[in-house]
């Protein structure tokens, strides 16, 4: 397989086309294909050439077969299963030709019965580049005990970016303590890693030739710095991370230079003060054609499966980056992205639906119209059916669901729209009070007359249903 910045460009009509009206939802339940469970790749990130934009988690995978150039625009998100805690579990592998719609394709490092994979051990921040001189993927990640008392990185490597890889082991990198960390790969093809040492502060350490070891110290801040994630832009480094408030979010900062060695800006937040960084935490950061999307986590420390992403627009301009806070969004390969459009918001109580099977209009403080639809799944199926939903959508488009889960478990439910049927996760919703939004992903008819029905999945509960937005384009 090869790596082309050449041919990128090419595949840009393609990936435009399905970006175009599907949206993305911060913080919603984002259920996989494959899995039917909510995506579990939290702490991720790949970081490939800028130039073949492969940044930071997510990046085009291009092929050439045969001597024919044959372009793939398939996104790859790699990063921590945590359904059963916070103990490694495996390190898993999604792919989207979108970076809405994800599929779970496997798990790049499993449990062990012993040793650094193995139980009650921690294995968090997975990031990948790809080693051109060597045709091999390179993993990095934290590993530690569960006291978080040895700060050590560890290396895997792969044949390909999504299978398994070999793990090679840790060790603490220059002999210096190591624990939320990432990876950078600069345009001449020489890598860093990022890394918090608690005595000393935030690290850039050059990486050997073949990726897999540390040389030598690049920079080092005494500012205490973690989850660090770099992006380049036209010459100049953008330093992201986050302060040191364990799993509570606070304002992230950025720092910015012209050269990895400095001299580096000094310490700003980057999203309104007092926002908490819109209540999340670094990741990586991507660029998507003109645009550069930010990429964190909202961790649940109380039950890590349910923790969040929070994808939002990013702008930097010369040396100066701002975050912007948006509900649903639309990205682009080709042009700035968009707000989503204006959406149709019919309520789950409404007269003109249909509730079978001893689906129910409930009580609902936190609801619009103080109301949802609950009972729907259980033994007896009971089903919410939504009819006459207009949309002038001519493209597949997202769909969200509003609702409420007060369990510590993820809901299930069967969705049919217009007669075609998917499963939909619902992770638990704020102390059962506060609606979230599980992400639909249909082909709407254009009209009055669609009907969108949602009903239980294999015996279970479903969620109480709040309202649909619907996109009215």
């Amino acid at each position: 397989m090869l790596l082309k910045k050449t041919l990128v460009v090419a595949g840009l009509a393609l990936a435009q086309r399905s970006l175009a009206s599907l949206q993305i939802v911060p913080g919603g339940s984002w259920t996989a294909s494959g899995t039917n469970q909510h995506v579990q790749a939290h702490g991720g990130g790949m970081d490939m050439d800028q130039s073949i934009r492969c940044v930071s988690c997510i990046f085009e995978l291009t092929s050439l077969p045969l001597g024919i150039i044959e372009i793939d625009s398939v996104y790859y998100w790699i990063g921590e299963n945590k359904l059963n805690g916070s103990s490694f579990q495996s390190v898993n592998c999604y792919s989207s030709t979108n970076l809405v719609e994800w599929t779970f394709v496997g798990e790049l490092l499993s449990l062990e019965s012993s040793g650094d994979l193995g139980p009650n051990r921690i294995v968090e921040r997975p990031k990948v580049i790809y080693n051109e001189a060597t045709s091999t993927y390179v993993m990095w990640m934290h590993i530690d005990n569960s006291s978080y008392g040895e700060a050590k990185t560890g290396v895997a490597t792969g044949s390909s970016v999504c299978g398994k890889y070999n793990y090679l082991g840790s060790f603490q990198p220059l002999g210096f303590q190591s624990r939320d960390m990432g990876l950078f790969k600069d345009d001449d093809g020489s890598a860093y890693l990022l890394s918090e040492d608690r005595p000393n502060g935030l690290r850039i350490d050059r990486l050997t030739d073949d990726y897999t070891n540390v040389t030598s110290n690049t920079y080092l801040w005494s500012e205490h710095i973690e989850a660090p994630a770099i992006y380049k832009q036209d010459g100049v480094y953008f330093m992201f991370g986050s302060q040191l408030t364990g799993w509570a979010t606070n304002d992230n900062k950025y720092s910015a230079a012209t050269s990895l060695s400095g001299p580096w800006s000094s310490w700003a937040n980057f999203a309104p003060t007092g926002t908490n960084t819109y209540n999340s935490q670094t990741a990586f950061i991507l660029g998507v054609g003109p645009n550069v999307m930010y990429m964190g986590d909202r961790w649940l420390s109380s039950n890590l499966m349910a923790s969040t992403y929070i994808w939002l627009p990013l702008t930097l301009s010369g040396t100066s980056a701002n975050l912007t806070n948006e509900d649903s969004w639309v990205i682009s390969q080709q042009e700035a992205w968009t707000t989503s459009p204006t959406q149709t918001a019919p309520e789950a109580e409404s007269s003109s639906n249909t509730l079978s099977n001893g689906a129910v209009t409930l009580s609902c403080s936190g609801c619009s119209g103080s109301k949802s639809v609950g009972y729907i799944g259980g033994s007896s199926d009971g089903a919410l059916q939504f009819n006459g939903i207009t949309s002038n959508a001519t493209t597949k488009t997202t769909v969200q669901v509003r609702y409420e889960n007060g369990d510590s478990t993820q809901r299930y439910a069967t969705v049919t729209v217009n007669g075609n049927s998917q499963i939909l996760s619902f992770i638990p919703s704020t102390n059962g009070i506060t609606p979230f939004s599980s992400t639909l992903n249909v082909e709407l008819n254009a009209g009055a007359a669609n009907v969108i029905t949602i009903s239980g999945y294999e015996g279970g509960w479903g969620p109480d249903v709040d309202r649909l937005l619907v996109p009215e384009l």
